[in-house]
């Protein structure tokens, strides 16, 4: 198991099905159809780890919060991810960085650190995440 930084550690993170670490931070009480309006969750990449191809129902956005920059590959949204597009999401906007990207949903997305450093980032989910629209790609082979 990889050490959390210590900035990390009263985060109440816990392993994530696609990698990584989370914690929900935010479960909105407004109905949209069978989900919440919204959901929030701090999301963190130690380096070496990665986020494997998984889809969402629902829009994703990925927020910079600290740490080094993150790489978010984007897959399109039929059967299996196709790499089309990698926004670095970070602090730096004069490197090419954006503090924000969004995922659309139905599409395949995977993440890594770009660097050395860990990173933390929210994501918000609307309508909310919810485990029963979480899909993990099928394993190659």
């Amino acid at each position: 198991m990889t050490s959390l930084p210590d900035w990390a550690l009263d985060l109440g993170l816990r392993p994530h099905p696609e990698g990584g670490w989370y914690a929900e931070t935010y479960r909105s009480q407004v109905p949209i159809g069978d989900r919440v309006s919204a959901t929030a969750i701090v999301f963190l990449l130690m380096p070496g780890e990665e986020s494997a191809w998984h889809r969402v129902r629902s829009d994703e956005l990925w927020i910079h919060q600290k740490g080094g920059p993150l790489e978010l590959d984007l897959g399109g949204s039929g059967e299996r991810p196709q790499y089309a597009d990698r926004t670095v999401v970070g602090s730096d906007p004069s490197v090419g960085h954006v503090f924000q990207s969004l995922v659309p949903g139905g599409h395949w997305q995977a993440a890594r650190p770009a660097g050395d450093e860990p990173v933390l980032v929210a994501c918000v989910v609307t309508p909310g995440f919810d485990f029963a629209d979480f899909e993990l790609a099928p394993s190659a082979g």
